[in-house]
């Protein structure tokens, strides 16, 4: 169900601090707090001796105190006091650890074999550190839905047209063809749409007036991370492997989503723009308008889970289905090559 031998996103970095904080990421209940020197922690959330999370215990300097009998565990998951018994800390006394990373303001987690777990493998973004790029704040949200949902709605530009009408919709979004292209690292569902208005999203963002050239970049990679991009440039300009213009108009939407278990997905985001690096008011203005629109993905997805879990019919697809299917083989390959001890997923 799940690839294990990768990096997901546990967190904003931010909200991860000298606190015993509960989460469950792929079916796996785990305790994260941070060091007293700042560096993250994450562990088992479920002591040995009775399975108290221990979530629900103590933070003793860098150590985690059961608040059941004291059982107390360190970075790496080995117990190191037993207060009932002095001098005989139980041999099988050990909590599973994952490795933690801070990058990008987010925190990341392996899942996997714990030698596995480079850093080098983390998803790249490109031009993180420009000050010619700017971002926006992001944001998370919970959704009542298997992740491969929420991916399939990422790898589908078709969508935008009914569910985004007053965001991401406009003319071409409904009809034009799409092009698919297969990765390394996942799949791209793409298509050029010419000499048409902005959407209503980026309307009052872009540096040239009228009609546009646009580009619909919808990209799954693996495990489950979505860049979609979308490009606007002037009329007669746009197409692909043609170079951008001065006036080419470049937002990347990162996309993390998390499995919680087989129902529930987190979902992470934020938007990475290159204009406009230091306008606090434009970065409010996109973070708004992306968690309205994503408001609108989670009210459908919830009830596509629901449908899709207990059908009453049989389900079909359509022609636009062709790159979440790609994507889907692609990730099951990798599942099951994980099972039979396949090297970890390489980032792009």
């Amino acid at each position: 169900m799940f690839l294990r031998n990768c990096w997901y996103v546990a967190g904003w970095s931010r909200d991860f601090d000298r606190s015993l904080k509960a989460e469950t990421f792929l079916g796996e209940e785990i305790v994260i707090y941070r060091r007293e020197d700042g560096a993250p922690v994450a562990l088992e959330d479920a002591c040995p001796h009775r399975k108290l999370p221990l979530s629900q215990g103590n933070l003793k300097g860098d150590t985690v105190e059961c608040g059941y009998h004291g059982l107390t565990f360190d970075c790496t998951g080995a117990c190191v006091a037993a207060p009932t018994q002095p001098g005989s800390v139980p041999r099988r006394a050990v909590v599973k650890s994952y490795p933690v990373v801070d990058r990008y303001r987010l925190l990341w987690i392996w899942m996997g074999d714990p030698a596995r777990a480079d850093p080098d493998l983390i998803f790249p973004i490109e031009n993180f550190d420009n000050p010619d790029w700017g971002l926006t704040d992001g944001g998370v949200l919970d959704i009542d839905c298997n992740y491969l949902w929420v991916c399939d709605n990422l790898l589908d530009p078709s969508h935008v047209a009914w569910v985004h009408v007053t965001s991401f919709a406009g003319a071409g979004t409904d009809d034009q063809p799409l092009d698919l292209k297969r990765t390394d690292r996942g799949v791209i569902v793409s298509r050029w749409i010419f000499d048409q208005p902005p959407s209503p999203y980026y309307a009052n963002l872009l540096p040239f007036p009228g009609n546009c050239d646009r580009l619909q970049h919808y990209e799954m990679c693996l495990p489950a991370i979505a860049l979609n991009m979308s490009v606007y440039t002037p009329v007669g300009t746009g197409g692909y492997d043609r170079p951008q213009v001065p006036e080419t108009y470049v937002n990347i939407s990162y996309n993390f989503m998390t499995p919680i278990d087989a129902d529930r997905t987190r979902y992470f985001w934020f938007q990475h723009r290159n204009t406009d690096p230091e306008n606090r008011e434009v970065s409010e203005v996109m973070n708004k308008g992306a968690r309205m629109a994503f408001e609108e993905d989670r009210a459908v997805l919830e009830k596509v889970h629901k449908g899709m879990k207990t059908p009453a019919t049989p389900h079909i697809d359509l022609g636009l289905d062709a790159g979440a299917k790609q994507f889907r083989l692609m990730l099951e390959r990798a599942i099951a090559a994980e099972g039979q001890g396949a090297p970890a997923t390489e980032p792009a």
